[in-house]
C-alpha cells in the first residue's frame, strides 16, 4: 500500500470514528450517562476527523447549540484544507516512501 492509499485509509477511519462519537455522546446525553468530553470530539476533528464530526453534528443533532461546536467544528475543517494547499502548491517536494 502507498502512502496516499493510507493517508486515505487513515482519513476514513478517523472520521468515521469522529461521526460515531458524536452519536455516542448524543445516545449518552439522553439516558444522563457519562459523556464523551468536549476536549474529545475537538481532537478528534483536529487529527483529521472534521468531516465526521460536523455530519455527526448534524444528524444527530448534537452540540448544535453551542457556538463554539458551530464555529469551531467548520473552522477547524477550513484550516485543514488550507494546509493542504499550502503543502499540495508549495515548492519544497516531499517524499513519501
Amino acid at each position: 500500500m502507498n502512502a496516499a492509499a493510507l493517508i486515505l485509509v487513515y482519513l476514513i477511519a478517523i472520521n468515521i470514528i469522529g461521526f460515531t462519537a458524536m452519536g455516542v455522546d448524543k445516545a449518552r446525553a439522553r439516558k444522563r450517562l457519562w459523556r464523551i468530553p468536549e476536549s474529545t470530539l475537538f481532537v478528534l476533528a483536529l487529527i483529521g476527523g472534521s468531516v465526521g464530526s460536523i455530519a455527526g453534528m448534524y444528524v444527530f443533532r448534537h452540540k448544535t447549540r453551542h457556538w463554539y461546536f458551530v464555529y469551531g467544528m467548520p473552522a477547524i475543517l477550513l484550516l485543514q484544507i488550507l494546509a493542504v494547499l499550502l503543502l499540495a502548491t508549495s515548492p519544497i517536494e516531499f517524499l513519501v516512501m
